[in-house]
């Protein structure tokens, strides 16, 4: 006779059987920071390296010093892009009408102009394929990927959404200046990360 294997009890969520909803995400407790929603499953984001937080801080201070009154330029903050997906964008650019509150925790697609990832290691996939898909079928009109160069410089892939087929085609790639017209005028310096 053999004894039964001792079930440790988990703390971790037990999904339902339909996948979570947005709801959830902001109801259940003890979640990680930036825990995001795809496809009604949560995905815990790593610890970030160097290179991701300093791309970050490099982009937003960019993008804030020219960024028009009507917009607003927010960091690691969750978009609602359907009922079942909530990704946090490492930036994004959105309508000034849609910030109504300092106690906001999520925005919706419709209000989002850019949506910026920083790719990382364990976040290939999700930054490269998955999350531009889904921006793409919410109607964010733009997209911007950031990778890593051998100098471990940014680089950075602009894509504009065909709304004929809802879907990103690119239309600039990036290597030490990033300097566009759209969504509004744009010149960021990208080998300043050196110095922060």
């Amino acid at each position: 006779m053999t004894a039964e294997p001792v079930q440790k009890a988990t703390s971790w969520p037990m999904p339902p059987q339909d996948g979570y909803t947005v709801d959830d995400l902001f109801r259940l407790p003890g979640l990680p920071p930036h825990t995001e929603m795809i496809d009604g499953s949560l995905v815990f984001v790593s610890p970030q390296r160097d290179f991701h937080s300093l791309s970050v801080d490099l982009l937003v201070g960019g993008l804030r010093r020219t960024v028009p009154g009507m917009l607003r330029v927010k960091r690691e903050m969750t978009v609602v892009l359907t009922r079942q997906t909530a990704p946090e964008p490492d930036l994004m650019v959105l309508r000034a009408e849609a910030v109504t509150s300092r106690r906001q925790s999520r925005y919706e697609a419709k209000d989002v102009v850019l949506a910026v990832e920083v790719v990382s290691p364990e976040s290939e996939e999700r930054d490269r394929d998955t999350k531009p898909r889904k921006y793409a079928r919410a109607g964010i009109p733009h997209f911007w990927r950031v990778e890593t160069t051998g100098d471990d410089r940014p680089v950075v892939y602009v894509y504009e959404l065909d709304p004929a087929t809802a879907t990103y085609a690119v239309t600039g790639i990036h290597h030490d200046q990033l300097k566009l017209s759209v969504p509004f005028t744009i010149d960021i310096d990208l080998t300043e990360i050196d110095r922060l």
